[in-house]
């Protein structure tokens, strides 16, 4: 997938979940507005897209309100003053933690500005159309009777369609 087309999905889906792409093109970026496609050109020029993906109205758009994220809690270690008086030093675990939180996309953002390759650590959060064909194929059951005409449920994530060639 090219610089273009991995920008221009993040746009598609930030705007599915109510980002308003012109407005903040024009805005923030001080550009005059032709097409979708000719600012997400732009955006890719001279690494323009950075002012997207740490802009606060990407992100929160982005990553919507209540959706659940997983994130690593590091290994900590502090001292601390104990009963007889004597100073300990405590350290507790990493540990894996799930959260359902308004402002994820705080958290986001933080570990955006940390990554090597901010492009890369958005990626691992864009769902396309190709990669639920993927999951659908690995999770099918051996018993093709087990659901007939069963429904798949609604997971609430975006699928955003490329519709670039």
């Amino acid at each position: 997938m090219t610089r273009f087309e991995l920008v221009h999905l993040l746009v598609a889906q930030a705007r599915a979940n109510g980002f308003e792409f012109r407005k903040w093109y024009i805005a923030k970026l001080g550009l005059p507005w032709e097409t979708t496609r000719q600012a997400v050109e732009m955006l890719c020029v001279e690494r323009r897209y950075y002012a997207l993906l740490f802009s606060h109205e990407f992100a929160s758009s982005f990553w919507k309100a209540g959706e659940r994220i997983t994130f690593q809690v590091p290994t900590q270690s502090f001292t601390r003053r104990k009963k007889d008086g004597t100073i300990g030093t405590v350290v507790r675990k990493g540990y894996t933690r799930r959260s359902t939180r308004d402002d994820a996309w705080r958290y986001h953002l933080r570990e955006l500005a940390v990554a090597e390759e901010p492009l890369r650590y958005m990626r691992k959060y864009l769902r396309v159309e190709e990669d639920l064909e993927l999951d659908d194929e690995q999770s099918e059951s051996p018993d093709p009777q087990a659901r007939p005409f069963s429904q798949p449920e609604s997971t609430g994530i975006t699928i955003v369609r490329s519709n670039l060639t």
